[in-house]
């Protein structure tokens, strides 16, 4: 406690190379690094005493920001990122709320023994059927994911509902409502709850975008705005002015969005369509099938949902990359497409589809003039020249582009995030 006092408001020193390694502990070149990059420069990680918890017997967490020694944030971190575009939000007159769906697979081995096979042939936990809704699954499944929420609720983060998902194995809980940065902690610290409850169990749990090559899994994000305590995206006829332009700006940045919301090789294999994911640059009242359904129609629950974020998704980059898209359609006025009111799977040619590999979704993201302007030039450039590099290690290291899923993205990533 005494060496937390002490940096609780200078922060604690980190080297650089925190953001310039990728998740097999190789230093990512690729991007022409500013001064304060490439020298293991000390950059400052300052915790932000609100999201202090007990969480566990003697243990405290705590999350915190990354700052540069003159005292301003580090351009690249992703919690700085949701912060400033919150910020531009409010000089609108706005506030967001945001919810998530997590969706993650559970098998009966341990991690360890995970470990041993590979990450394959893996036993899916509470059965093989893999039925929506039934809730079916045998008391193990059950035994697992009410550990999980009642540790969710020991720490103090707002849980809504769980129920099973379409994959064997597969589960999904729902988060309650709160302002972008609440809600993408409460995201990153469910997941770490949801390993930890696994690995207390003797189980395993995976948030990988398809850990089998029969299913994948997403993360579905919710969307409002108010200002003086009004949802302003209602209307008693329809979606109101304000989320039309949200969903045009959507629509706007989508395609380099997806190199955000799809990080991973893997991520993109999910990408099939009549199997659930979005496949193209679409949207619907109520329409499942598009890649934003508006849901309108009550003063309360009028909100829009992204549905193209996979499970493995960063979720700070995840909300960055929609306040990002929905400021550029409020600011410049972005009127959306004509809406599907059909199946948005395989529409007609003309209609664009969403990237469907890492390199078109970069060099996607890579050309966006919005996206640069909401994220910053620093961070595209970054965030691009990463994903060339994950590219990159997948066709030298052993990766597999014609398999439904290849052994080196299951051990790369199978783990992570």
């Amino acid at each position: 406690m005494t060496k937390f006092a002490s940096g609780k408001e200078s922060g604690f020193a980190f080297a650089d190379i925190l953001f310039a390694i990728d998740l097999g502990n190789e230093i990512v070149l690729g991007d022409a690094f500013p001064d304060w990059r490439g020298n293991l420069y000390d950059i400052q990680m300052v915790p932000d005493l609100s999201t202090l918890v007990a969480w566990k017997p003697g243990l405290d967490a705590v999350i915190g920001d990354y700052w540069l020694k003159d005292g301003t944030p580090v351009p690249i971190c992703p919690r700085n990122l949701v912060r400033k575009l919150v910020a531009r939000l409010a000089v609108l007159g706005y506030t967001a709320t945001i919810a998530v769906e997590i969706e993650a697979t559970l098998f009966e081995e341990s991690v360890q023994e995970a470990r041993k096979r590979g990450y394959r042939e893996l036993t899916p936990l509470g059965g093989g059927a893999g039925a929506t809704y039934h809730l079916a699954r045998s008391k193990d499944w059950v035994d697992y994911m009410e550990a999980v929420v009642d540790r969710l609720d020991r720490v103090g983060i707002v849980w809504e509902a769980w129920t099973d998902e379409a994959a064997a194995g597969q589960t999904e809980l729902n988060l309650a409502p709160a302002d972008p940065i609440t809600l993408a902690d409460s995201w990153a610290r469910t997941r770490q709850v949801m390993r930890e409850v696994a690995f207390d169990q003797g189980h395993t749990v995976t948030f990988m975008a398809k850990p089998t090559a029969g299913y994948g899994q997403g993360a579905h994000i919710n969307l409002s705005l108010q200002s003086d305590g009004v949802n302003r995206f209602f209307a008693e006829d329809g979606p109101s002015p304000l989320m039309r332009h949200a969903v045009g700006g959507l629509l706007a940045t989508m395609e380099g969005n997806t190199s955000l919301a799809l990080p991973q090789i893997t991520s993109y294999r999910r990408l099939v369509d009549f199997t659930g994911p979005p496949t193209t640059v679409s949207w619907g009242v109520n329409n499942k099938t598009a890649a934003v359904r508006a849901i309108t129609g009550h003063s309360k629950y009028s909100r829009l949902e992204y549905r193209l974020p996979g499970a493995d998704v960063n979720p700070y980059l995840a909300l960055a990359g929609v306040l990002a898209g929905v400021l550029a359609g409020i600011e410049r006025e972005i009127e959306p497409p004509e809406q599907v009111t059909d199946m948005a799977w395989c529409l007609p040619e003309g209609v664009p589809r969403i990237p469907d590999t890492m390199s078109k979704a970069g060099a996607a993201l890579d050309a966006d003039p919005l996206l640069r302007e909401y994220l910053g030039d620093e961070f595209v450039d970054f965030w691009v020249a990463s994903r060339r590099w994950e590219w990159m290690e997948f066709h030298t290291k052993g990766g597999d582009p014609f398999a439904e899923l290849s052994q080196w993205e299951s051990t790369r990533y199978f783990e992570f995030p």
